[in-house]
């Protein structure tokens, strides 16, 4: 099935595997990895689980029992009050042993499986993946696949810090990649140019691909991945660990460009490569 957001992607198979990874990780690490700084700021490798460990929290709270949650402050920004709920998470979380915070996601991981398994994915998500579209509501796919590229890079980041290799097999890296791609459309929203225009994007690695945006009436809309009719007015090529760490910003796009080819279109391609898929 496809949608405005593109075709479905079902992750739900994937938290599994990726949490076994993760455990597996977590498990082998020496007591002084878990203070080794990593690519989020001022987090440690502890800090990261922490987090980890809110998301699985703050989900089932939300979406199981209903749970509201911390409420917004005074004029405060979607970005601010993510940072601020979840830095008051990772504060109180240095208070809990490796071992603990291990045993509560081995705990969790299992019911917020059963949450994903109950949700029809064509219903409205229970949060908009506001990267993907600002006026448009997300289906539960998506925010299922969001919530599934958070854990994966989470691990991600403990690995590089850790100097372990990734968990990044094309089964569990495919999905990501591909659910960062939709962040594409949203991505051109102020890029004007004539309906029709098509801007292509190649993964490469064993995860990757070639997606697409094309500019419809009014907007860009993703396009299925694989080769439409026509040249692209703009190309980016780049490797598949360059791809999820832009989106994530574990590197900025002027490091994304240099590490990439861009051809055709300059400034389409230029905006192509400010791709972001987290909140930020």
């Amino acid at each position: 099935m496809t949608t405005s957001f593109g075709p479905v992607i079902d992750t739900r198979p994937l938290f599994v595997r990726e949490r076994r990874a993760l455990l597996d990780l977590l498990g082998s690490l020496e007591a002084g990895d878990w203070g080794r700084p990593t690519v989020c700021p001022g987090w440690d490798v502890h800090d990261v689980v922490g987090h980890v460990l809110n998301d699985y929290m703050r989900r089932l709270s939300g979406i199981r029992d209903g749970w509201s949650g911390a409420v917004f402050a005074d004029d405060e920004t979607l970005p601010a009050y993510l940072a601020r709920v979840n830095g008051v998470f990772v504060e109180v979380t240095r208070q809990c042993s490796p071992r603990l915070m291990v045993e509560l996601l081995t705990y969790l991981g299992p019911q917020l499986d059963e949450v994903w398994a109950g949700a029809r994915l064509d219903a409205p998500a229970a949060v908009d993946v506001s990267w993907a579209s600002a006026d448009e509501p997300s289906p539960t796919w998506l925010d299922i696949a969001r919530e599934y590229t958070e854990f994966w890079v989470h691990q991600q980041q403990i690995r590089d810090a850790v100097d372990r290799p990734g968990a990044d097999e094309p089964q569990l890296l495919g999905p990501v990649i591909g659910t960062f791609l939709r962040a594409l459309p949203h991505t051109l929203r102020t890029v004007d140019r004539p309906r029709g225009t098509t801007v292509r994007f190649d993964v490469t690695g064993p995860a990757g691909g070639t997606w697409w945006a094309t500019r419809g009436a009014d907007r860009w809309l993703p396009g299925a991945p694989g080769t439409p009719d026509g040249e692209a007015a703009a190309r980016v090529t780049t490797d598949q660990g360059t791809l999820w760490r832009l989106a994530a910003r574990g590197i900025l796009p002027e490091e994304a460009r240099r590490r990439s080819v861009l051809a055709g279109d300059e400034p389409l391609a230029t905006a192509a490569t400010t791709l972001l898929a987290v909140v930020a």
